[in-house]
């Protein structure tokens, strides 16, 4: 059973001076699959986040939807977060309420808080059919595959090399210099290529 905790910021009063917290949340204690609401002054904030654990846990939460500024912002925040509190990072959404709603509509309060409201029912729904994902760890070889012998591909195997690493260098033809081995002369010099 999907139990969905909705968490709205009031961004200090980024969101609150335009977007009415308290009606958005009571609306969004309808949505279906919402166990949980509140809303706090900074949600990022170490108490905030606190707040979020302590939900999980109280109410056997297992989707969180936080409604507060861009997710480029404070997605690590929350995700991990949600790790303290024993979920998997991945079942976090966040809806963006302050670049989307109450920076963007200023002047009209009203379609900032209906489109808040908007914005956490599409994450809600989101985040009910959102599913553990685990972080893959893969191994890296330092050893660089360069393609081209030319002159670009000798001098880019020839760095790589003084770098310290292992290069194979690829070409299709028979020998390497690409053009270069081509002309019988180069500039400025004038002297032969080969």
């Amino acid at each position: 059973m999907k139990r969905v905790g909705v968490f709205i910021c009031h961004c200090g009063s980024n969101i609150s001076a335009v977007v009415d917290v308290n009606s958005v949340a009571e609306a969004a204690k309808k949505i279906p699959n919402v166990a949980y609401v509140t809303h706090y002054k900074y949600m990022c904030s170490d108490p905030g986040q606190e707040e979020i654990v302590k939900a999980v846990n109280e109410h056997n939460l297992n989707r969180v939807v936080v409604a507060s500024c861009s997710p480029r912002l404070h997605e690590p925040t929350f995700q991990k977060t949600l790790q303290r509190a024993g979920l998997n990072p991945y079942l976090l959404e966040i809806a963006n309420i302050r670049e989307q709603c109450s920076w963007v509509h200023s002047k009209f309060k009203d379609l900032a808080t209906a489109k808040a409201i908007a914005l956490i029912r599409m994450m809600v729904a989101k985040a009910a059919e959102n599913v553990p994902l685990l972080r893959p760890s893969v191994y890296i070889r330092k050893k660089a595959l360069v393609i081209g012998g030319g002159i670009a591909g000798m001098q880019a195997a020839l760095d790589i090399a003084d770098a310290g690493y292992p290069v194979v260098l690829v070409e299709r033809d028979n020998t390497i210099g690409g053009k270069m081995a081509m002309l019988d002369k180069t500039f400025p010099t004038l002297d032969c290529s080969a």
